[in-house]
């Protein structure tokens, strides 16, 4: 059906948004399988520990292969089979992330992480993605708000923040669409559910 992904910074609300989205759709009786990166399988677990939780340093190309063998097998064994079921998918982070942290962050050369990532998600591309923009300070407020404990990847210094944040905001694309985080939550939920039933309408897999 439709492969709708959540993007952002840290602190950016992702998570919130797609679990109210997912509720949403319940509402409305459409079935929906939600899934977060790293994460959502077995195999994807053990990576998510590792690679955010892993008590030494790991380098830019570590994590991406991490993240990769995560993405691969998620992709393979709960998101395709999901929208060939006819199943509405939405995921808290997709291959912007990688892009965002792993290159703009990261340092990894541009070009060679879109073709190993287009080898794991075997061409798989969202037909929404939903770009949370929060500044740097306002996400780690939120976080430490809610006294949230930092992964690894979290506790990167400002600059490696940043240059993620610049990734994101100058993403562009087919489908990519940005909402401005800072406002109230009700303000991103209505402009995140407006751009998710144009989607949906036009979704070329089809609304049953």
């Amino acid at each position: 059906m439709t492969f709708i992904v959540v993007e952002g910074p840290e602190g950016a609300g992702k998570s919130t948004l797609v679990r109210w989205l997912a509720e949403r759709f319940q509402a409305d009786g459409r079935p929906v399988v939600t899934v977060r990166e790293p994460g959502g399988t077995p195999v994807a677990e053990a990576a998510r520990k590792v690679v955010l939780h892993f008590p030494h340093d790991l380098a830019a190309a570590e994590e991406l292969f991490l993240f990769l063998a995560a993405r691969a097998h998620v992709v393979r064994t709960v998101i395709r089979p999901a929208l060939e079921a006819g199943h509405v998918v939405l995921a808290d982070r997709f291959e912007l992330s990688t892009m965002a942290y792993q290159v703009a962050g990261g340092g990894l050369p541009y070009d060679e992480v879109v073709r190993a990532n287009r080898l794991a998600t075997g061409g798989l591309v969202s037909d929404l993605t939903l770009v949370l923009d929060v500044p740097v300070a306002v996400g780690r407020e939120r976080q430490r708000a809610a006294r949230k404990v930092q992964d690894r990847i979290e506790r990167q210094d400002d600059a490696f923040h940043r240059r993620v944040l610049e990734a994101y905001r100058t993403a562009r694309g087919p489908g990519v669409v940005h909402i401005d985080a800072a406002q109230s939550k009700k303000a991103v939920q209505d402009a995140a559910w407006r751009e998710v039933m144009t989607v949906t309408a036009l979704s070329t897999r089809g609304v049953s």
